[in-house]
């Protein structure tokens, strides 16, 4: 049997990019956890059936038990650049953000949901991919919470660590579910995890703005003359979220012309 190199052959092909790479070796580790059981297939087993040469593996991926998870490297990094541009636009909501965030990972873990529930076994029947995915799953919290505490200035780093693990919890519960269901599509899964999601908002005090801590609309109030604005918060929101929903309306106010009096 052709064993594949321990080094990367030269070549005038261009090289594979590493995100295309790693979802080889996703598929390729899955099938073959799933088929061989995951101590009875070796890294060099997965390199062969991805493709890709020994050094490839373990330059792109790491260890054994990261190859299942090898596609949420890149899709991390996609993510943290995607947050940042919203984050540069005027009035951008970054709780919005860290939900939008959450439903594009949804969007991509579905996206092939055959693969889904093929990894979500494996992953079940094997202790050591059980604790590999916990890991997984925190760089996602303290991706979000990272990046709460960037564009929330004053948040409480509490606040931004309990919005980020509450978002990705949601995410989970919700994948687990479209993965154990047998709906051949995610459509309703991706509705119920948006709808989630606005819940956990309201529970958490950072509801969209102009809606309400109830779900409803939020109410405004002004006068003649000077325009007057009248805020009200819940009692939850944290105090930065609060700092920065009064800056953004000062600001938007002053982009329009208006004078605002307290």
């Amino acid at each position: 049997m052709t064993q594949p190199p321990l080094h990367d052959p030269p070549s005038s092909a261009p090289a594979a990019r590493p995100a295309d790479v790693r979802s080889r070796v996703v598929e390729a580790a899955v099938a073959l956890f799933d088929e061989r059981g995951f101590e009875a297939t070796s890294v060099d087993d997965i390199a062969r059936a991805a493709g890709v040469s020994r050094s490839t593996y373990f330059r792109q991926v790491g260890g054994k038990e990261d190859a299942v998870f090898a596609d949420h490297g890149p899709l991390l990094d996609q993510l943290a650049g995607w947050m940042d541009e919203r984050a540069a636009r005027p009035g951008d909501d970054p709780w919005g953000t860290v939900c939008a965030a959450s439903e594009r990972v949804f969007a991509h873990l579905s996206a092939d949901l055959p693969l889904a529930r093929r990894r979500y076994r494996v992953v079940r029947a094997v202790p050591a991919l059980r604790d590999r995915e916990i890991v997984t799953e925190r760089r996602y919290e303290r991706l979000f919470a990272r990046f709460l505490r960037t564009a929330v200035p004053g948040l409480e780093p509490v606040d931004a660590v309990g919005f980020a693990a509450l978002v990705t919890a949601t995410h989970n519960h919700v994948l687990r579910e479209a993965v154990r269901s047998d709906d051949p599509t995610t459509e309703a899964h991706a509705r119920a995890l948006a709808r989630a999601l606005e819940t956990v908002r309201r529970r958490f005090g950072v509801a969209a703005a102009g809606e309400g801590p109830d779900g409803g609309p939020a109410g405004e109030a002004g006068g003649a003359g000077a325009r007057v604005v009248v805020a009200a918060f819940p009692t939850t929101m944290p105090s930065g979220e609060v700092i920065r929903r009064v800056q953004e309306s000062l600001r938007r106010d002053a982009e329009a012309g208006g004078p605002v009096e307290d």
